[in-house]
């Protein structure tokens, strides 16, 4: 059975790696700011146990080969600002969702791209993955910036696919073949 627990990537500024316990009080200072959560399938999180249970669930995940799930922390100085994740992974499609979320004071650093390359190389040549897949908000411009700079396409659009605390909002699907995150690369 393939584990992902033990997954450790650096690039030049940031270090990813498996969130632990120790990692709660920094996630939920993230994860409940409603701006990060604005374009989220989920509200805010309220208490130090939404971010333990992430932790103690992605942890499981990850042992049991279903979900790769990696906080994303500055070298200097040593800092939780994120996490970026593959989940909905399907070893016989040989594809996953890729996800991220980052501290607002660290938008516009260029962190999403850095970690993005990493975690995008990681998923095609170790994981072995032919296929990564997206999901926005169609109102989140950043992020789909951030996915079309990363070599991902946008293929469909959902409407009306969630509803988070009475709200309706659709969602902008985006694709990466492991061909084309090759043929860029070239």
């Amino acid at each position: 059975m393939l584990s992902f627990s033990g997954t450790h990537i650096e690039t030049q500024r940031l270090i990813l790696r498996p969130l632990e316990a120790e990692d709660a009080t920094e996630l939920l200072a993230i994860f409940s700011d409603p701006e990060v959560m604005k374009y989220w399938n989920t509200p805010p999180w309220a208490s130090i146990d939404d971010a333990l249970d992430f932790v103690a669930a992605n942890r499981v995940s990850m042992q049991e080969g279903e979900g790769l799930t990696l906080g994303i922390f500055t070298q200097d100085p040593y800092q939780l600002i994120g996490k970026c994740m593959l989940f909905s992974y399907s070893k016989s499609s040989r594809r996953a969702e890729l996800g991220f979320g980052i501290g607002a004071p660290f938008w516009g650093k260029g962190y999403i791209q850095e970690a993005g390359q990493a975690l995008i190389e990681h998923a095609f040549t170790r994981i072995g993955l032919r296929r990564l897949e997206a999901e926005i908000a169609p109102g989140n411009i950043a992020s789909a910036k951030a996915l079309e700079r990363l070599g991902f396409i946008e293929e469909g659009f959902l409407r009306a696919r969630w509803e988070i605390d009475g709200v309706v909002s659709d969602s902008a699907l985006y694709g990466l073949l492991l061909d084309d995150w090759q043929a860029q690369r070239l």
